[in-house]
């Protein structure tokens, strides 16, 4: 009896499933109190430490957030950031990986350079001085170009485009493609669950953009929505924020109940575009990483 029929196979399958639905359940008890916490009021928060499901729902902490008239503009300093500064990285990322993947002088060298960024960084003080010198400081450059290329999407995406086929190049060439419509028109669309990947998690690193902000961006009109959400969780605790930030907020609500909120508003646009690109993630990483 193949092992798949037998009863011990059925078996085992409940057992992996119930598992597996377990741990699962456990990974999401975070994110349901977080939730739960946000949406509870003032008195529960304070006499309970750890809820899910709240028993009177209170949107007093969002009120609180969104309160403030700068977090509509700086959530569209953050989509702004996020769309152009992933749009930047794949363009790069791409433009480099093509070429290292075919056969260039000095590829071995280069490749190496790449490593080495991995390895070794120049540190905060000297970024800072480079931005500086660049001219860059208050400006979005500052966010996107030091980390223009992420070395390790950039090597992966080089192994993805060595194993497309070369037969659909040598084709191109003889109908009188050049190299940049052939990178466009063949192996972009051949590439789509890789690029996929590679820019949610671009995309996810901008999004969460705070400490760079924090140092590089002096002015709070541009600042994007991770720095301005600290402000308001330092005021909300009874602290003082940036002299170029207010609050108008009225409502007595807890600093827990600040913070739970705060992580849900920052955290649920980009959760939101996950299932979208789930399916590219596994196909995207693994098929980079087969040869080296």
């Amino acid at each position: 009896m193949p092992y798949r029929n037998s009863i011990t196979g059925t078996l085992f399958d409940i057992c992996n499933y119930v598992f597996l639905a377990f741990i699962a359940l456990l990974t999401l008890f975070p994110f349901l109190h977080i939730l739960a916490g946000s949406l509870a009021s003032a008195k529960e928060v304070l006499n309970s430490t750890f809820i899910l499901v709240p028993k009177q729902l209170s949107l007093e902490a969002y009120r609180y957030i969104f309160s403030e008239s700068t977090l509509s503009r700086s959530l569209g300093v953050t989509i702004f950031i996020t769309v152009v500064g992933t749009l930047f990285n794949m363009a790069m990322t791409a433009l480099m990986a093509y070429p290292l993947s075919r056969d260039i002088p000095r590829k071995r060298l280069i490749m190496l350079l790449v490593v080495f960024t991995m390895l070794f960084s120049g540190g905060m003080i000297p970024s800072f001085l480079v931005v500086k010198s660049l001219g860059l400081l208050n400006s979005y450059w500052s966010l996107w170009l030091p980390g223009a290329i992420n070395p390790f999407y950039l090597i992966i995406l080089v192994n993805f485009f060595k194993q497309l086929p070369v037969e659909f190049e040598e084709s191109a060439k003889i109908d009188g493609c050049s190299d940049p419509a052939i990178l466009w028109k063949i192996i972009i669309p051949l590439s789509l669950p890789a690029i996929a990947t590679f820019s949610l998690f671009y995309a996810v690193g901008h999004w969460n953009t705070f400490f760079q902000a924090l140092i590089y961006i002096n002015d709070a009109a541009k600042w994007p929505i991770q720095v301005l959400l600290r402000q308001i969780v330092i005021m909300s605790s009874g602290g003082i924020g940036d002299a170029s930030f207010s609050s108008e907020a009225l409502y007595q609500v807890p600093p827990q109940t600040v913070k739970m909120a705060v992580i849900v508003v920052s955290t649920l646009p980009i959760i939101a575009v996950y299932p979208f690109l789930q399916k590219h993630f596994a196909k995207g990483v693994l098929l980079g990483s087969i040869k080296g």
